[in-house]
């Protein structure tokens, strides 16, 4: 991969946008070429579930870059989507039935959100993605409806936090036993759930949602126990799945996204960047991960193009300890690490009663992983620690702060 003339990302998200700003910091002066789906420019995605749902933020406060693209020297392809990819050349085709050719490609088209089965196509359902999600939704939350959030992770959490803001009767169904189960586990999560409650959400814990009925638009939730939740808008947060389907037949390896070596190399002249590279991370060993965090999109888009312009021998492994966060009502979730539900777990400042805590969470005797609640200066001195490798044992006998 060495001294590539031409250079094509496709994404033009986060990741995308940090990789071509990092080629031209490096002194990349080739032929740059940034693919996207959407129309627009690059925006940040977190504050479409918060502050821009609330229209507490507008569409400039949401842009990427301050400044223009001028310093960047891109050939822009906006609003076209990539359908397929030969890994010799490589070369992309969009869907306008162009083809863009480069000596290398960076791939980092993200993620696309699961939805539920809506066979009579009704209105009024949600899924929370993209600008052009959130300017529906955004629409279609005036005039007091009743809202039904399917999913309590970190979409369906936060989102139905902003509704309750905007002062709408809210209902939240999670199949699993608590909130963000997955994200900050079981005993966390109860105390979540005891925040939306606080807030007036109707929180329904260990259901299943049968389908959506209605007559043009959505009128109820069917539940799998044969209840229905009545609803006017219904939002969809149910996770994500890596967007590779226009990978198909292009020679990568695609299982749970796009896998990499551990330098993010997915074949020779190709490199992977964001929610849907899946490479060996060492900070924890070579453990297998694939990241849907906005860090961590940053993070590799400026790897991956250090690695597009490094020869094989020289290329460094991509080596992180994962951290994201949530804005709820008045509290930050922060997480950091790799953490699992069957974790030790122990609270090392503050308490759950009052929200205001940091848990530790260790595996095989080291410290993997740091939950807290409105302590942001903790969490990030414990990140350090388990990027240090630092044992269960040492991290709890050290003092907080």
């Amino acid at each position: 991969m060495a001294s590539p003339g031409r250079i094509v990302v496709v994404g033009a998200s986060l990741a995308g946008l940090r990789a071509v700003e990092e080629l031209r910091r490096l002194g990349f002066d080739g032929t740059c070429t940034l693919v996207g789906a959407e129309p627009h420019l690059p925006y940040d995605r977190p504050p479409l579930s918060k502050g821009f749902l609330a229209g507490t933020v507008d569409v400039d406060g949401i842009a990427l870059r301050r400044t223009d693209y001028a310093d960047l020297d891109l050939d822009l392809r906006l609003g076209v989507r990539a359908v397929g990819l030969d890994v010799a050349g490589p070369t992309v085709h969009l869907a306008d039935g162009s083809t863009v050719a480069a000596d290398a490609c960076i791939v980092a088209t993200g993620a696309t959100p699961r939805t539920l089965a809506n066979p009579d196509g009704l209105t009024g359902v949600h899924t929370v993605r993209t600008l052009d999600d959130a300017l529906a939704l955004r629409a279609d939350l005036a005039g007091s409806p009743r809202v039904v959030v399917v999913g309590a992770g970190f979409i369906g959490a936060e989102t139905a936090a902003t509704c309750r803001g905007l002062g709408l009767a809210v209902t939240m169904l999670e199949a699993a036993p608590s909130p963000m189960a997955r994200g900050i586990g079981t005993r966390l999560g109860d105390t979540l759930g005891a925040l939306h409650r606080d807030h007036g959400v109707d929180l329904r814990l260990g259901v299943g949602v049968a389908g959506l009925e209605g007559q043009g638009r959505v009128e109820r939730v069917r539940l799998d126990d044969g209840s229905a939740v009545d609803a006017d808008v219904v939002v969809v947060g149910i996770g994500v799945v890596p967007a590779t389907d226009w990978l198909e037949g292009s020679g990568l390896t695609l299982d749970n996204g796009i896998v990499c070596d551990a330098t993010l190399a997915a074949a020779p002249g190709v490199v992977a960047a964001g929610d849907l590279a899946r490479w060996p991370n060492p900070a924890f060993g070579g453990t297998v991960m694939r990241l849907e965090h906005w860090t961590n999109a940053t993070e590799m888009g400026v790897a991956a193009a250090a690695r597009v312009l490094a020869d094989d021998a020289a290329a460094a492994p991509f080596s992180t300890v994962p951290f994201v966060w949530s804005d709820q009502y008045d509290v930050k979730v922060q997480v950091a690490g790799h953490v699992q539900g069957d974790d030790d777990i122990e609270i090392v400042d503050g308490s759950l009663e009052e929200r205001r805590f940091v848990a530790l969470f260790g595996r095989a005797g080291r410290l993997t992983g740091a939950v807290a609640f409105s302590r942001p200066r903790l969490l990030m001195q414990y990140r350090r620690l388990i990027a240090e490798g630092t044992s269960f044992a040492d991290a709890l006998a050290a003092p907080p702060g």
